[in-house]
């Protein structure tokens, strides 16, 4: 069950509040950010709002004052001397502007991913078919599992995060296909080289780790997959990964309503 703090929908038009919606299935896009500490602080909120708006673009929804109307939402609806340990949920299609805070969960060590045969529609945006996606992780605690998203004996994504692979001191991540998120492009930033190869499944046994990394997760680490019976060996790029994540946490400025 998850534990909403706000739900909130407002007229895109001109930001009059109506009747709560989810838009999970509508023509649209969306953004999901963590925010923490009192006060609040969003990390890579700017990263976050630049590429939803570049996705308003691609699914032709158009509001000028977007940029300003989300500040407002977000100035009227988050309470400055609050302690969060939330994720934000920005949603938005060619009506609708939705909101919502809910419980942000740490992952714990023993993580499992279970392989699904599924895939996201149009993967490299950021948009709102997720009926399939949720209905599977709807039966798992999300603080120890996730979907790992499967096409043609090829692994792509989790239901919540990108995927990276490691061997020999390799970092890998599938060639395409996938939504490259903000804390994919961070870490794309801050790894030497993320080596782009297409992950078979029947190969994944070849991989010392599989670690998450995502604004819901942050930077998680597969224990292991029982469908293929895969086992992680070490936690050396994962402690690695966590180490460059928690200075990009440690180093976000508090967030500021313009």
């Amino acid at each position: 069950m998850v534990n909403f703090l706000l739900k909130k929908s407002y007229q895109l038009k001109d930001l009059k509040e109506i009747e709560f919606k989810d838009l999970w299935g509508d023509h649209g896009v969306f953004t999901t950010m963590w925010i923490f500490g009192n006060p609040p602080k969003i990390l890579f909120f700017k990263e976050h709002i630049n590429n939803l708006i570049k996705s308003m673009k691609a699914y032709s929804i158009k509001k000028s004052s977007i940029r300003s109307d989300i500040f407002k939402l977000l100035k009227k609806n988050l309470v400055t001397k609050k302690k969060y340990n939330h994720l934000l949920r920005i949603a938005i299609n060619k009506k609708t502007i939705s909101i919502s805070l809910r419980n942000r969960m740490k992952p714990k060590m023993n993580f499992n991913l279970k392989l699904v045969n599924l895939k996201r529609q149009k993967p490299e945006f950021k948009n709102l078919k997720y009926k399939d996606i949720l209905k599977h992780l709807s039966k798992f605690d999300n603080s120890k599992s996730d979907i790992g998203l499967c096409s043609n004996n090829k692994i792509f994504e989790t239901g919540t995060s990108n995927l990276l692979f490691i061997k020999n001191n390799k970092v890998f991540s599938p060639t395409d296909k996938f939504y490259k998120g903000i804390t994919y492009k961070f870490f794309n930033l801050k790894i030497k080289e993320i080596i782009k190869k297409e992950i078979f499944v029947n190969s994944l046994n070849e991989y010392d780790e599989i670690i998450l990394i995502g604004s819901g997760k942050g930077v998680a680490s597969v224990k292991k997959i029982d469908q293929i019976k895969w086992k992680r060996n070490s936690l050396k790029h994962y402690r690695i990964l966590l180490k460059n994540y928690k200075s990009a946490v440690n180093n976000c400025p508090k967030y500021i309503y313009k």
